[in-house]
């Protein structure tokens, strides 16, 4: 049986921008899901990330600083509570789907950093293995493909349901039911052991890291530079935690103060 045809946990994050060192988590989710595909668990977490959400940003997942400040819990306590979900799922032996796992480890290790707590991996004793990213097993299994290769097209490619885009747990079920069909549809990745998968993930994205920066170049950037390390992009130490929360405009109205 190959690993497409087992549990699978899966990861996802919507986030306050595109930028691993200084944006903030405001939703995740991480679900583990049977073999046939049902929801066996899932935890979900919105967070007040200590910063106002852009505008572009809540135009997208739907939380604006109004609404987290409201109801969501302290970014502190919501990031160790997902650290450790997440680090329990891996000790397990789970393979972890998340759709670009570059983004979404990388963010998640700047905000423990953040915060002063343990990174996943300094919770593992290792970098976080295995993870399966439909992203990078797509871009492998069919290079030449022309077109976008978000998550909706990827789910219209491979005929997955997407609920709610932008909804942190319908994207993570969305991702594993991405990463079943590259299963299903390619036998020799379904049959390769989730170790050697993730070893082959690591080769893959520092290939397509490449190649983008090498189109990149030709195409007019010659001082492009394209992350080539997968599925965490290392910290580059400063001396300084990552950049700390800037205090938050208090958009409760008056007499209501933060949460």
């Amino acid at each position: 049986m190959g690993w497409h045809q087992g549990l699978l946990v899966s990861f996802d994050l919507e986030t306050t921008g595109t930028d691993v060192e200084r944006d903030r988590i405001v939703t995740a989710a991480l679900i583990r899901l049977d073999a046939d595909g049902r929801e066996a668990l899932r935890d979900t977490w919105l967070l007040d990330p200590g910063v106002p959400v852009p505008e572009e940003a809540a135009a997208i997942h739907g939380m604006t600083t109004a609404h987290v400040r409201a109801h969501g819990q302290a970014a502190p306590e919501g990031v160790e509570q997902i650290a450790t979900a997440l680090a329990a799922a891996l000790e397990a032996g789970l393979p972890l789907v998340v759709m670009n796992a570059r983004y979404d480890l990388s963010l998640l290790d700047r905000e423990c950093r953040r915060y002063g707590l343990p990174t996943l991996a300094e919770r593992l004793g290792r970098q976080p293995a295995p993870v399966i990213d439909p992203l990078v097993l797509d871009k492998h299994v069919d290079r030449y493909r022309k077109g976008k290769r978000t998550l909706q097209a990827l789910c219209r490619h491979y005929g997955v349901p997407l609920e709610a885009a932008h909804e942190a747990g319908a994207d993570a079920v969305a991702a594993a039911g991405v990463a079943r069909r590259i299963g299903e549809r390619h036998p020799a990745v379904a049959g390769t052991a989730l170790a050697a998968l993730h070893a082959l993930q690591e080769e893959a994205a520092a290939e397509q890291a490449a190649s983008f920066q090498k189109y990149l170049r030709r195409s007019g950037d010659p001082a492009a530079i394209v992350e080539a390390a997968w599925p965490l992009i290392p910290y580059q130490r400063t001396g300084e935690r990552p950049e700390e929360p800037e205090p938050a405009l208090d958009l409760s109205g008056p007499g209501q103060g933060r949460k």
